[in-house]
């Protein structure tokens, strides 16, 4: 029985809940950096790609979902750490505060709680209960800068009494707030346009 719960405990903390969604990202201001040391020079190579928008234009998103996925959740139950969720049968009108988190290279290339391989430099988030596939728009709440997003993973599982959703990397560039690894926002439900 000890042996149960020890390897239970290893699943749980290696990236998969017992569920099959990914456990959660944990403290993402201690996320791992993701400039790696140039072979050449000894230097930094900074693999990043400018930021393009700071201020989302719809006609812009690419709001068409990825074959092969997971279908949307909604009412489905899981359990991380001890705590228990339940998606959110309809997220329309959800609107909330609080703090959003980012993760990185640790977790790129990985499987999202969708099934599709997470892109750290796209332009995705993980949220804990909103249903998968709902698309929010994140504004940074102290600088009024936004960035439309697809939930396709769950998380954030740290300081949940604060952290409301996880970005991308790339999200979290298009915000300001990689350095800061935290920073005050409002998540808003958006609907893709007619014909999308």
């Amino acid at each position: 029985m000890r042996a149960l719960g020890a390897l239970l405990l290893v699943v749980s903390l290696s990236g998969c809940s017992i569920v099959g969604y990914p456990s959660g990202r944990g403290d993402a201001s201690a996320a791992p950096s993701i400039v790696p040391a140039s072979p050449a020079t000894g230097g930094s190579v900074d693999r990043s790609p400018p930021i393009v928008d700071v201020d989302p234009d719809p006609e812009s998103v690419t709001w068409r979902i990825p074959p092969d996925v997971r279908p949307p959740d909604p009412g489905h139950v899981y359990e991380v750490f001890g705590e228990t969720y339940t998606v959110m049968r309809a997220a329309d009108g959800y609107d909330q505060r609080g703090e959003a988190s980012w993760y990185g290279d640790e977790f790129d290339g990985r499987p999202t709680a969708t099934g599709e391989t997470f892109d750290m430099f796209g332009l995705s988030a993980a949220h804990r209960t909103l249903p998968l596939h709902t698309f929010v728009e994140v504004t940074r709440l102290d600088t009024g800068t936004r960035v439309i997003v697809r939930i396709n993973d769950r998380g954030p599982f740290a300081r949940t009494d604060r952290r409301i959703i996880d970005l991308s990397y790339g999200a979290a560039r298009q915000l300001g707030m990689v350095e800061s690894g935290v920073a005050p926002v409002r998540v808003r439900v958006v609907t893709p346009p007619e014909g999308r």
